[in-house]
């Protein structure tokens, strides 16, 4: 009979997000996930398997996570389309300034695992594709939404406007864990709002 597991997986696994999000993939080593998890590393790696396991897993937990607040505000029906998405901007720049170290964010784990491993990590660019294709279609959705309410008045594409907002909030996490401060990460929300009334 297999022994029960003494230790709630979810915690574990969420503070192992923790770590890779704050020290990246490569710098993060395992007693860093022993001293984040509070597990040994024999139950890490019955657990998990190896490294690059639990950095998968954990990386899905951060996606599921961040994810679904994003999809909640993106489905509000409540509001128009162009308020869905200013609050969807919103919510990052709060995200952004909230938890800053040395006047620097963490950004966020996907745009740092595309600029850390995908060129070179191929299960770690399937689920960072995965992530971004289920994003830009919730974008290209409420931009059509927004063509129909007409909140958005853009005549551009809307798979390139779905586009042009995921690169702005990528290019704001960057800019965010380079110092760029709540004014400068406002002020790129706001350009990239423009682009679609306009």
């Amino acid at each position: 009979m297999a022994r029960p597991r003494m230790f709630d997986e979810e915690r574990a696994l969420d503070a192992a997000m923790r770590t890779f999000w704050e020290k990246g993939y490569e710098a993060t080593s395992t007693q860093d996930l022993c001293a984040a998890t509070g597990l040994g590393r024999s139950s890490i790696y019955n657990t998990f398997k190896s490294k690059h396991d639990l950095f998968e897993r954990a990386l899905a937990h951060y996606i599921d996570t961040m994810g679904s607040a994003q999809s909640a505000l993106l489905e509000d029906t409540r509001h128009s389309a162009a308020d869905r998405i200013r609050a969807l901007f919103a919510m990052v720049v709060d995200g952004e300034t909230e938890h800053r170290a040395g006047g620097r964010s963490l950004g966020c784990l996907t745009v740092n695992t595309t600029v850390e491993l995908a060129a070179r990590d191929s299960r770690a660019a399937a689920i960072v594709e995965r992530d971004t294709a289920r994003r830009l279609a919730a974008l290209r959705a409420v931009i059509e939404e927004g063509r129909r309410d007409g909140s958005i008045t853009s005549g551009r594409d809307a798979e390139a406007l779905a586009r042009f907002i995921n690169a702005a909030i990528g290019g704001m996490r960057v800019s965010s864990q380079g110092g760029a401060d709540r004014a400068t990460l406002e002020a790129i929300a706001e350009v990239t709002l423009d682009a679609l009334i306009h």
